[in-house]
């Protein structure tokens, strides 16, 4: 359901918004998170119709909130529950379609195509990072939509120059990543 606004006698309602929690360091190096236990801690925070993607912390839910007043109480909720931080980026069901619709890489069963979940402006400084490395063939960055997609050669997702810049610890409060087949399958959710 996308948000709605109803007036009626001066009073404004806002109907639910479906929005993806995209969590960062979730089920990676050791840290093993059961989604369906997230998903009960974002019920208990409020959220509605709330499901999980994958494995890989993408919390599907619905909310009249915004989205900078949804941060700050989910990750309350969030680090009380877990006794530990998680960075999550939300996004809503117009601006995942958009990251779809802006992905400017054909599919190809030798690549994959990486979309970055980020604060605004955050797209600029990995776009220079990018351009900082010595890419590998058919090694790829690029901004579209304000958004920066990275395409890769499989098998060297985690050895590229620009994999080992990701991976640094001042870039992890920042952004997020996902497979674009991950952003298709939480667009399919999101649907439902």
């Amino acid at each position: 359901m996308h948000i709605t606004e109803i007036r009626r006698n001066s009073c404004t309602l806002v109907m639910n918004e479906r929005k993806c929690a995209f969590l960062r360091g979730v089920n990676v190096n050791g840290r093993k998170i059961m989604m369906s236990e997230m998903c009960d801690v974002f019920r208990s925070a409020g959220m509605n119709e709330v499901s999980s993607t994958l494995a890989t912390g993408n919390i599907v839910f619905s909310s009249s909130m915004d989205n900078k007043t949804l941060q700050g109480i989910l990750k309350d909720f969030i680090t009380s529950y877990y006794s530990s931080e998680f960075e999550l980026f939300l996004k809503d069901n117009d601006e995942i379609r958009s990251i779809l619709n802006g992905n400017p890489f054909a599919s190809s069963k030798d690549l994959h195509v990486y979309v970055f979940i980020a604060n605004d402006g955050m797209e600029k400084e990995l776009g220079k990072l990018f351009d900082d490395i010595d890419p590998t063939p058919q090694e790829e960055g690029v901004i579209a939509n304000g958004t920066f997609y990275w395409r890769v050669t499989k098998g060297n997702t985690l050895t590229s120059g620009f994999s080992k810049i990701l991976g640094r610890k001042d870039m992890r409060d920042k952004f997020t990543s996902r497979n674009i087949n991950t952003i298709e399958k939480v667009m399919e959710s999101m649907s439902k």
